[in-house]
């Protein structure tokens, strides 16, 4: 941790926003792997399917990369809109990612429109309304939006499949309705869930000396919070 702030601007910017910066690295580092992959998989499959192949470009279109996307991308939507929603109201004694179990914290007052406050805040009214819960609106919107992206990108890669085989196709929403795309919706919805048990429960007995998603390494078992 610096003392002091870069003299430098870009240093600055650098330093104040290493965390998204490294994780955004790491996101798009692991789409153009999966984009490479996929685009090899995929056509290896329309060859059994004796389709013709697809240019990387032509790949990055097709239903086979959409869905894999945004199948994954959904239930990371989901996983954090209710996390949000739920850490309002639930608690869980010992653990760094919950409220404290009876006393008020800072979350929980009011918003007061002080003069560096975001500006809904200053605004009130509607706009206050919406701002005091934007952050699971947004959560839920994304959902629903690579909910759906899922299903569109599915519905093509399971109509080509239906197609080679004689079958009958669907629509998106004959997709949403197979058993296929609730599989694959589910399988990722609980690996979610346990990433969030998994840290809930691990918090409460070990520690990372340093990091804000722990407590302090000499702390009480019991002790709730951060």
């Amino acid at each position: 941790m610096l003392k002091h702030p870069p003299k430098s601007k870009f240093l600055r910017f650098l330093y104040e926003n290493s965390l998204s910066l490294v994780v955004t690295f790491f996101m798009l580092a692991t789409i153009v792997g999966q984009a490479f992959t996929g685009w090899d998989v995929y056509n290896q499959e329309l060859e059994e399917m004796d389709l013709a192949p697809l240019s990387l470009l032509q790949y990055l279109g097709s239903g086979h990369f959409i869905e894999a996307i945004f199948e994954n991308w959904e239930s990371e939507f989901l996983q954090m809109g209710l996390y949000v929603m739920l850490t309002i109201w639930l608690r869980q004694k010992g653990s760094s990612e919950s409220k404290q179990l009876y006393e008020k914290e800072d979350v929980d007052r009011e918003p007061q429109p002080k003069k560096d406050a975001p500006l809904p805040v200053r605004i009130g009214g509607f706009a206050l309304a919406v701002y005091k819960h934007s952050l699971s609106i947004a959560f839920f919107l994304l959902f629903f939006i690579t909910f759906y992206l899922h299903a569109l990108g599915g519905a093509e890669v399971y109509n080509i499949e239906q197609a080679d085989q004689g079958k009958e196709t669907v629509t998106v929403m004959g997709y949403m309705a197979t058993s296929r795309f609730w599989f694959e919706s589910l399988q990722n919805w609980q690996s979610e869930f346990l990433s969030i048990v998994s840290i809930v429960v691990f918090s409460i007995f070990l520690r990372q000396q340093g990091s804000p998603e722990s407590k302090p390494v000499d702390a009480p078992h019991d002790e709730t919070g951060e």
